[in-house]
Formats: structure tokens, sequence, C-alpha cells
């Protein structure tokens, strides 16, 4: 198959908003990725959308609100794709992960609401989505999905190296030195610091992490949280955003300062803790937890090797979950594995993901004979 250029978009577990960034691929190789950019949710809809989260269990599927935000998200990931599809003169597909809301995957759920059909529609072009269920009814985690774009990036590189990726939920890539792939969620990433920053200042985050500088770590707290079984269970495994908001009663009697240095020391000592099959000889931060310099200090100082941010590999971390979901588009027509025993659990290399092409009419010539 030809490599194409695909736009991918990502809405992560933080509902900051929607990433969306090119890359031209083949599905195994990638011949180049760029440009990116970011849309914010308003806070009307970020309200709303946690909201949602936080009953997402209970709630049917028609539930009108569900449905009135579904719309309302999939609307700002077709502004994302048209302001993009300025910077380029060929787009031939969209890989559309959509907003988890929510992963269970010992229930085999996992529930990503975007409307695909719309968002095909209204741009013209062929849509893959829906990228973890197959992996989740086949009994795998259904998380982490980037870490075949993570090795795919690292390819030729020498020695071994994790990925790790601090969005709502923290994940690790770990590709070894045969170039064998490992991974798994470590446990929280922002989303708890997020909350509790919210909650004590209006703002979205902890802003240079101020509240967690300022603040004192309680052991004390600490030490029950990382008691949770997750941490004892072997990779690979996966979590929902909400898994461990208990955290936010544990710490509910703490001052702004020290909950956040709290809630930070959780991330930083869970991703610590996390079972790898070897240590790497350097660790390399993507996601929005990177700009927090209190979280990269303290794993800095709790890790045994270099700590660093992915833009010292050249790579763009703003872009990098967007551009993955471009990667695993093609993948997915390729029929190449999106999941692997490694990487989600699942009992064998996977392919995943759907097509959808509404009212596209001739189908391009090369999704018209793949």
């Amino acid at each position: 198959m030809r490599c194409l250029t695909a736009i991918g978009l990502m809405s992560g577990t933080s509902l900051d908003g929607v990433d969306a960034a090119l890359v031209r691929t083949d599905g195994e190789k990638i011949v180049s990725h760029g440009p990116g950019l970011s849309l914010e949710y308003s806070p009307e809809l970020r309200n709303r959308a946690r909201d949602l989260l936080s009953r997402a269990a209970t709630t049917s599927p028609d539930d009108p609100e569900l449905r009135a935000i579904e719309r309302d998200i999939t609307l700002r990931h077709i502004e994302a794709v048209e302001l993009l599809r300025r910077q380029t003169d060929t787009i031939d597909l969209i890989g559309f992960h959509g907003q988890t809301i929510l992963h269970a995957p010992e229930r085999q759920l996992t529930w990503q609401i975007g409307d695909a059909a719309l968002l095909s529609r209204e741009t013209g072009l062929p849509v893959i989505h829906d990228f973890r269920s197959a992996d989740v009814a086949a009994g795998g985690e259904g998380a982490p999905l980037a870490p075949w774009y993570h090795a795919a990036l690292l390819h030729g590189h020498e020695g071994s190296v994790a990925i790790l990726n601090i969005g709502g939920v923290a994940n690790v890539t770990l590709v070894d030195a045969g170039g064998d792939i490992h991974a798994c969620d470590t446990g929280p990433g922002n989303a708890l610091l997020d909350d509790w920053a919210f909650l004590h200042t209006g703002t979205a985050c902890d802003i240079d992490g101020a509240l967690a500088r300022s603040g004192m770590v309680h052991t004390d707290i600490l030490e029950p949280l990382l008691a949770d079984p997750y941490f004892s269970r072997p990779a690979p495994k996966s979590l929902d955003r909400l898994t461990f908001h208990r955290a936010m009663n544990a710490v509910k009697t703490l001052s702004p300062e020290d909950g956040a240095a709290t809630l930070v020391a959780f991330t930083v000592e869970a991703i610590r803790r996390t079972p790898l099959p070897c240590q790497p000889a350097a660790w390399y931060v993507c996601g929005g937890g990177r700009r927090n310099p209190v979280l990269m200090e303290q794993l800095k100082y709790a890790l045994p090797a270099p700590v660093l941010s992915v833009e010292k590999l050249g790579w763009n971390g703003d872009d990098l979950e967007a551009e993955c979901f471009g990667f695993l588009a093609v993948r997915t027509l390729r029929k190449l594995p999106l999941s692997a025993p490694t990487i989600t659990g699942a009992p064998t290399a996977l392919t995943g993901g759907r097509l959808t092409c509404a009212s596209l009419s001739p189908l391009p010539e090369w999704l018209a004979v793949r």
C-alpha cells in the first residue's frame, strides 16, 4: 500500500480539548509528520463532559444530554480538521479517537463518544474510528495504543527506551534493546491534580506546578493510595480516568498546596513502581505532564535513568498522540495489529478500528481497491 497522509485526532482524559496533527505513513514507517494544532473545549463543554464522565456507568447511549455532548465534541473536531487542512495540499483520511467516557476492560467495556459519520460527512473524508473495542472484546485491556507509534518513531534507536505519556492517566511504552514492545498504564497522570487545582483555584491545571511546589507530601495519605491492588498487578494493565478518584477524598482535609504535592507524589511513585521487564536507559516524557516542572523534577529524582522531554528526540510532544491515531488509521486499513499480548494483554496480535465513509461517492481509488 502506498503512503497516505492522515489527520489524527485525539481528545484525551484531561478533557482539555482536541489535538489534531498530520502524519504521512504506510502504517509501519513514518515518512513525515506535522504540522499540528490544539483547540480547547469551552469551559462549558469541559464541565458538561466532566459531569458525563462521573455518571457514564449508568448513562444510556440514547441519553439526550450525552448525544448533545457527543455532537458538540464532534463539531469541535470538525473545526480542528478544517483549520489543519488549510496547511496542506492533500489529506487522505482521518483517524478519530473520540472522547473516552468509560473504560472498564474487566467488564469488556470501553466507550468513546464521537459521531464518525458526521465527521466524515462534514469533511468529505474517510474516517477510521473505534480503535479499542476489538481488543477489549478479545480480552485485552484496550490501552495503551500509542506504543506502536512510539516504536515506529524509535526505529533504529539503540538500547532500551521508555516513552512516558502523562495525560489524564499516565502510561509507558518500553522498547527494549531487541525491539520488543512492552506497555501499560502506570497510574494517575494529570487528572487528579487538574481536578484539585480546578477545585481550589478555578484554573484547569496547576500552572507551572505552583501549588505543588509550595506544599508538603503527606506520606500517611500517600502510602494507603499506593497499596491499591492495581499496583501489584503485572503488566499489561489499564485504567479509567476515575479509577483513583477516591484520592480526592483522601486529600480533601489538606491545604491546596499539600494536596497538590501529595497528588504529584502519587503520580511519580506509581510510575517508579511500574513493573517493567528491564530498566530503560532513558525515559522520554510526552503529554501535558512534561510541562509541570515539579512533576518533572520529582521524576528525575525518583527514576534511576535520565528523564527528558520527547523534544530531545526531535518529536513534538504536543502532537504525538494525535499523530499516533493518524498512524493507527493507516494500520487499520492495512489490517496491521493495533494490539498485542505485551501491549494490551490481548491473546494475540489483533487489528481493530472501523471505517466510515459517509456520503463519499465515488470512493477514493486507493480505498476502493484496498
